[in-house]
């Protein structure tokens, strides 16, 4: 064990930051929430243990429980893939040595920067109301837009659009991966005549196989937890007709608008086990398609 210790010492270093903010900051609060989810607690009066009816009733009774899941995996199902491929098509377009290509780069990162705010969230509220800049663009067109956050049929795209406008952080990691892929590997195949799509699909696709699996469970992690944006636009509710409603934006109502803070740590570990489920069947399904430069046979 010390000679392991010995071995690694740099590496614990240079994690000791996160170590000691895990350990001091973050372990008390992750146990507690752990045994408040087996209880009845709101605040004011102390926890009271009733064992794992929370889950009972989240399972069998809680109907927004299970709207909740829905709109949730229907926003990860569909903005994730978008995202990734929307960065990963502009990573390619400045792989091709654009002119000024530090100046994309920040802008087209900045998104990811001012994304996840408060203030973009409330922006991007007024850009699809009915009398938004959106409707005002379309109605030049000649066609009168619909009521985006009150149609429960649109909005949850308009957080779908919102989610794949910051697109930033997974492009530029998209660009290192393209920056080293070889390119005797291109022009090898263009010596062999092989399309731009053969060479997508038979070259960059497999050899960035270990960047896109990196992005996709990123990617996935940050979209199970996404909140503000849905928690602005919604007013905080879920509305229209809980078309909205993240379970993030459900999580926080049941701990700060009903003080059910029992069922609210129930619920957070709920999502936890949630994520980390999806995160192992991703990491069992990458042995069938990505491969690194250093594994042999």
């Amino acid at each position: 064990m010390l000679k392991f210790l010995r071995r690694n010492v740099a590496g614990y270093a240079f994690l000791s930051p996160w170590l000691v903010g895990f350990f001091l900051l973050a372990i008390g609060p992750i146990l507690a929430s752990l045994y408040l989810s087996f209880t009845k607690y709101n605040v004011v009066r102390p926890p009271e243990w009733i064992g794992l009816e929370n889950y009972a009733y989240m399972i069998q009774f809680d109907q927004r429980f299970w709207k909740a899941l829905q709109v949730t995996f229907t926003f990860v199902v569909v903005s994730v893939p978008l995202k990734l491929i929307f960065a990963l098509g502009v990573a390619m377009a400045l792989d091709k040595g654009v002119r000024a290509i530090g100046w994309y780069r920040a802008l087209f990162y900045l998104p990811s920067i001012l994304g996840g705010s408060i203030a973009v969230a409330i922006l991007w509220r007024q850009l699809f109301n009915y009398d938004g800049v959106v409707n005002a663009v379309l109605r030049l067109f000649g066609w009168d837009g619909p009521y985006w956050l009150a149609d429960p049929k649109y909005s949850l795209w308009t957080l779908i659009v919102l989610a794949v406008w910051q697109f930033g952080s997974p492009m530029l990691i998209f660009l290192a991966g393209l920056r080293a892929i070889p390119q005797e590997l291109y022009e090898a195949a263009e010596i062999d005549a092989a399309t731009p799509v053969r060479k997508f699909f038979a070259i960059t696709v497999p050899l960035l196989a270990p960047v896109i699996f990196f992005n996709l469970v990123l990617q996935m992690i940050e979209a199970f937890k996404s909140f503000s944006g849905a928690f602005i636009i919604s007013n905080g509710r879920g509305d229209p007709l809980d078309s909205l409603l993240f379970f993030t934006v459900y999580l926080y109502n049941e701990a700060f608008s009903f003080l059910r803070m029992g069922y609210a740590s129930a619920l957070a570990w709920v999502l936890l086990l949630i994520i980390a489920l999806f995160t192992a069947i991703a990491f069992w399904t990458s042995k069938y398609w990505v491969h690194y430069e250093n594994e042999r046979g």
